[in-house]
């Protein structure tokens, strides 16, 4: 039976090894633990060629009860002498089986089985004993790991922390100082529609500044409501940094950036309005007189054609003239008239300009003018055999701010501007036919007035 003796040695001493680990009695205990344990390995194969089974189990009894007290009074090993307790019971059952048997053989053959029994029952409790321990072992060892994993988890999302925060001080940053420009664009904006108003260069020019307004507001509604979302989403940001959900955190960012790119492109928006508004102001004073609508048509049909050949002198374009002869006069401020005429006509060489481009060179392109008096009313039409209007949008081209040109080619304000200038300034009236791809005709009626 000494095998187990010396077998519940090396179990004890491989337990101090591993559950000493981490502790100043590791590094000092370690090569003694190590190489004693494997010492009783070999002595538990070797000492029976050395001497009978009796005094092997002994031997075996005192060598394992010499490293019980060694390790109980060594104080290195104090916090670990309930590893000691276990094996007692197989320790005591052990010295006693063997003094027994050495002393009193008869005795001990006659209870023999008895204490083998016992023996065994001592070193199953203490095999148990350690097998449980082990587990324990592992099961805090597993638990130092996940901490561990959790102290360096911790420090990267600390580190990303601070990175993020960084990037949310700038992004406030960047948000206050959007706001600040748009607030300064809103006062020059208002200082604009007070220099509009005085100066009254329209009878109506209030109603336009308050739909101008209108315009303007819708621009400056996105910026806003963007800024109150990203200072919502600011907040939210601060939340899951806080709570370490890096995933989150770059969605709440990506949504950040994506409404930063909107508050910029109505920032713009918004910016070219006020330009466009800078361009109303700029509306003759004149006063009404006698004006020959025929010369004025026919002048300003030849300044918008020659103005397009100097830009481009490879267009063409047939101009036609159907002007009444004899027509009467009429009291009108020739330059709104002639602003009116000189913006549709260069909208009519545009369109057929690009019907042009997209038919290469099967097409003729042909800008008309006519006049005529009928039911107490001049009507002035021009016609252009271009691209036409979708009929989708034909009423809305009267508004301010709306074009059917591309991004940068128009600012939606020409066709506004000579609507209120035919309706409101001279109280006619403006309309359009046209058909999609084919052509476009505007048609002015001003009423007619004896000087």
């Amino acid at each position: 039976m000494y095998f187990f003796t010396f077998l519940a040695v090396f179990l004890l001493l491989r337990r101090l090894i591993s559950s000493t680990q981490g502790s100043p009695a590791f590094f000092k205990w370690k090569q003694w633990l190590n190489i004693t344990s494997w010492v009783t390995v070999g002595l538990a194969f070797s000492i029976s060629g050395f001497v009978n089974d009796k005094v092997a189990g002994l031997a075996a009894a005192f060598y394992l009860w010499i490293v019980l007290v060694y390790i109980y009074k060594e104080p290195e090993f104090f916090p670990f002498r309930s590893f000691l307790y276990p094996v007692i019971p197989f320790a005591v059952i052990t010295f006693l089986s063997a003094i027994v048997d050495l002393i009193l053989p008869e005795f001990y053959e006659k209870w023999e089985n008895y204490w083998s029994t016992a023996l065994l029952a001592a070193f199953v409790w203490n095999f148990a004993n350690w097998v449980n321990a082990n587990k324990q072992q592992k099961a805090l060892e597993y638990e130092r790991q996940q901490r561990l994993q959790e102290e360096q988890q911790n420090k990267i999302i600390s580190a990303r922390k601070e990175e993020l925060e960084v990037l949310v001080a700038q992004r406030t940053a960047e948000i206050t100082k959007q706001k600040e420009e748009l607030e300064l664009a809103v006062k020059e904006l208002q200082t604009t529609q007070a220099q509009l108003i005085q100066q009254e260069k329209l009878a109506s020019l209030g109603e336009l500044t308050a739909g101008i307004a209108h315009e303007i507001q819708n621009p400056l509604n996105f910026v806003n409501n963007f800024s109150e979302i990203n200072m919502e989403l600011l907040d939210e940001l601060q939340h899951e940094i806080d709570q370490g959900n890096l995933n989150e955190v770059k969605l709440i960012a990506k949504d950040i950036v994506d409404n930063e790119r909107k508050i910029i492109q109505h920032g713009k928006r918004a910016d070219n309005i006020v330009k466009g508004m800078l361009q109303h102001s700029r509306a003759s004073v004149g006063e009404k007189q006698l004006t020959d609508i025929n010369a004025l048509a026919s002048e300003y049909l030849r300044l918008s054609y020659h103005g397009l050949r100097a830009k481009d002198k490879n267009f063409n374009s047939a101009l036609q003239t159907d002007l009444t002869p004899d027509l009467i006069k009429i009291e009108v401020v020739p330059q709104d008239i002639g602003r009116v005429l000189l913006n549709l006509f260069n909208n009519a060489f545009y369109a057929v300009a690009e019907k042009k481009k997209k038919l290469n060179g099967t097409f003729n392109p042909t800008v008309t003018v006519s006049t005529r008096e009928q039911n107490g009313q001049i009507e002035i039409r021009v016609r252009d055999n271009g691209t036409g209007i979708p009929e989708n949008v034909k009423n809305k081209i009267f508004q301010p701010f709306f074009t059917t040109k591309p991004s940068g080619k128009g600012t939606g304000l020409g066709l506004s501007i000579c609507n209120d200038i035919i309706t409101k300034g001279h109280g006619g009236t403006m309309d359009i036919n046209t058909i999609e791809g084919e052509f476009s005709e505007f048609i002015l009626r001003l009423p007619r007035r004896n000087g």
